[in-house]
């Protein structure tokens, strides 16, 4: 099981394909990020770590259930002469989601800060996150676990990266969640991300293929310029409480 260990060839396919676990899981703490920001503290990060547990264990579990992965590529209906698997179903009803379940919260954060606060207190607004995480955990483990069946051959391989990449994506998405709750504007652009990947997801699923690339490039673009209105406006108010001690 782990011959590739003396081959440079499996080495290289470890790091590529931890690279390419860890870029797809750019949109995961996204995700749970946005998420969690409307709750408390302590459950915030009881929902992030256990949305990110979850993630790892869907991985493994599908990791070790390759034949019924690669049946889920197969065409199970067709519609105009375009055939639709299960794996394409999963990724537009998650899009589906992305897209209804960002504009849903876009549209609470312009109704004013005190519906959303008490939203994001209700009692079963863990229950409800957990729920929410755990269903789009499933949609980024099946595209994830199928971009890997398609890069290496060795399932220790693919165990390996994934557990790399959610150790990673575990470092960071305390940061960025903390980021998030912080920086409210930041909140509106991460919610538009969750929009732009709904809609890759969905094309994705009816096999128009938007290049990850684009979309990442546009996402990044977006996030300098926010962090650049992030570092003005802290200059601005450390500028007016100059003047206001003067």
């Amino acid at each position: 099981m782990f011959e590739w260990v003396a081959n440079p060839a499996g080495w290289a396919a470890l790091v590529t394909l931890s690279a390419m676990e860890i870029v797809l899981g750019i949109d995961n703490v996204v995700f749970i990020s946005v998420l969690v920001s409307k709750l408390p503290r302590d459950q915030a990060e009881r929902a992030r770590r256990i949305g990110l547990l979850l993630a790892l264990v869907f991985r493994v579990a599908l990791l070790f259930a390759l034949t019924a992965i690669m049946r889920l590529t197969e065409p199970v209906f067709t519609i105009l002469g375009n055939g639709f698997s299960w794996r394409d179903i999963i990724l537009i009803a998650g899009g589906a989601f992305l897209i209804a379940k960002a504009t849903h919260e876009i549209h609470a954060e312009m109704e004013g800060p005190d519906e959303t606060e008490r939203r994001g207190t209700a009692p079963g607004a863990f229950t409800a996150a957990v729920a929410q995480i755990t269903v789009i955990d499933l949609v980024f483990s099946v595209d994830s676990i199928v971009t890997a069946i398609g890069m290496a051959q060795d399932v220790s391989i693919m165990i390996i990266a994934v557990v790399i990449a959610m150790a990673v994506m575990y470092a960071a998405s305390g940061p960025v969640s903390r980021f998030i709750a912080h920086h409210p504007t930041t909140k509106m652009l991460a919610l538009s991300f969750l929009i732009l990947i709904g809609v890759s997801l969905v094309a994705e699923g009816g096999e128009i293929h938007i290049p990850r690339g684009y979309i990442y490039s546009a996402m990044a673009f977006a996030a300098a310029v926010e962090a650049i209105n992030v570092m003005a406006g802290r200059k601005r108010r450390k500028h007016a409480r100059g003047r206001g001690e003067a």
